[in-house]
């Protein structure tokens, strides 16, 4: 079945099917995205170069997944090669649509490892279609198009998992067994810091025009890179990670590392979405490319019998936080992926944490570093009162296929990554406008500026990929 005729004559059926969950899985058939026990998952794979391919191996790598199909805008490219070579006999496409409409009905689930602006009609289409999505960090670019993935996985009853790996490792589990014991509790503050060189430090912060055109290479689809952003002629500055410089398609400091520092404190101390917004440091502030150094603080309020909680953020080479007595040594944790763009260079205050209680400090590094309680000689006097930790039963990328599987449940669905990568769109309109946001929770509206409310949504779409919205 072609896709649009799918999603005009089969959307509301499969919806209507998708919510009677006593349908056991052999009736369903994979067709509509389940997956037998005793089978592997089957993958399509779209962005398969860079931080995509290494997603792609390390799903491949639990043994859990077979690797059908393989999409990338970009199919002739040193970066994309070597994930082609892997994988011989997976089949291959530049446009995503085509791969939905010719394979849809021979595969279970997605992995999305492209660009951040793109991850919205990839990840739309797969859960429209009965998919389950392993989707990159952040989920998406803009505030709105999180809410309606949020809603699409809802409404069509799949598997999600966002790709912030920690949230698998030892760091989780910690914060979990530390908050439900009461050894974390009455957080008023938190300090979350990366203040590593970002591609975009040094850049002409004068810039009043997009930069001019070049000629686009020869293996490359330009309009399938596009996606739904609005259109922009192509160079080099836009691909191989560079997309993550400009506020038109990426989330700059923030939705890279964000999602790595904040989220578990983010969700185990229920913190949802903040009401005020306030960018205290904006440093080369322009309208095209993220500033040389910002500091935001995102304020949210008392929750249940939890106090107000301020985290403020700090991004900048020369933008270091201020550290409490007894903080120690900052050291680069061998365990923390590299960048993308190559090692993760150490710097005077290396990527992590502070956590203000009433009662104690914890410092952190990221992804899924553990916490201790400084200074040191307080730490050594709570070791008898600390819970023990269990050990993670799966790494991010099992989690997820077991949980394609109905073994597991994914620890970081949309519900729990969804206003997590909110907070950063809300950060990111903070820094791309420089001007305090006030935000109504219940409402999800902007409350004192216009356009930074109407930019919730983003840009339209263009012209012929409205549809993705529309799901």
């Amino acid at each position: 079945m072609k896709r649009r005729d799918f999603l005009r004559t089969g959307g509301t059926a499969f919806a209507a099917a998708a919510g009677v969950t006593i349908i056991p899985s052999t009736v369903l058939g994979k067709a509509f995205g389940s997956v037998a026990p005793s089978d592997k998952v089957n993958l399509a794979c779209f962005g398969i170069g860079h931080r995509g391919g290494a997603i792609i191996k390390a799903l491949h790598n639990t043994g859990l997944a077979n690797v059908v199909a393989l999409c990338d805008v970009d199919m002739g490219a040193e970066h994309t090669l070597e994930v082609i070579r892997k994988f011989p006999k997976a089949a291959r496409f530049q446009d995503f649509r085509e791969l939905f409409d010719k394979m849809g009905n021979q595969f279970d689930a997605v992995s999305v490892g492209t660009p951040d602006f793109s991850h919205f009609p990839i990840t739309m289409l797969a859960m429209s279609q009965g998919k389950h999505v392993y989707v990159e960090k952040p989920m998406a670019r803009t505030f709105g198009e999180v809410e309606l993935m949020m809603k699409g996985a809802e409404k069509y009853k799949v598997v999600t998992q966002m790709g912030n790996q920690g949230h698998s490792e030892a760091n989780y589990f910690q914060f979990k067994a530390w908050k439900e014991a009461g050894v974390i509790k009455d957080v008023t503050a938190i300090t979350a810091h990366m203040n590593g060189k970002r591609r975009w430090h040094g850049w002409d912060t004068g810039m009043t025009r997009w930069p001019a055109g070049e000629p686009v290479p020869e293996t490359m689809d330009w309009d399938a890179w596009l996606t739904t952003a609005q259109h922009h002629d192509y160079h080099k500055d836009f691909v191989h990670g560079q997309w993550r410089c400009w506020y038109d398609f990426g989330m700059g400091a923030l939705g890279d590392w964000g999602a790595h520092i904040m989220d578990t404190a983010h969700e185990f101390l229920n913190l949802g979405l903040p009401y005020e917004i306030d960018p205290l440091k904006i440093e080369g502030h322009n309208p095209f490319f993220f500033p040389q150094a910002s500091t935001l603080a995102f304020k949210f309020p008392a929750r249940d019998n939890m106090p107000p909680v301020t985290i403020t953020w700090y991004d900048g080479v020369n933008n270091v936080p201020e550290v409490p007595e007894g903080y120690g040594v900052s050291e680069l944790d061998p365990t923390i992926p590299p960048a993308s763009n190559g090692k993760l260079q150490p710097s005077k205050l290396n990527p992590g944490k502070i956590i203000y209680s009433k009662e104690l400090t914890f410092k952190g590094s990221s992804h899924g570093s553990t916490l201790s309680i400084i200074p040191d000689e307080k730490g050594k006097e709570m070791v008898a009162k600390l819970p023990e930790v269990p050990v993670s039963p799966s790494n991010h990328f099992a989690n997820f296929l077991l949980a394609c599987k109905g073994e597991e449940s994914c620890r970081s669905s949309f519900d729990v990554a969804g206003p997590l990568s909110q907070v950063f769109s809300l950060g990111v309109l903070a820094q791309r406008l420089n001007t305090k946001l006030i935000f109504d929770r219940e409402k999800k509206q902007i409350t004192n500026n216009p356009l930074a409310n109407a930019l919730l949504a983003g840009a339209r779409p263009r012209a012929g990929w409205e549809e993705f919205y529309q799901l």
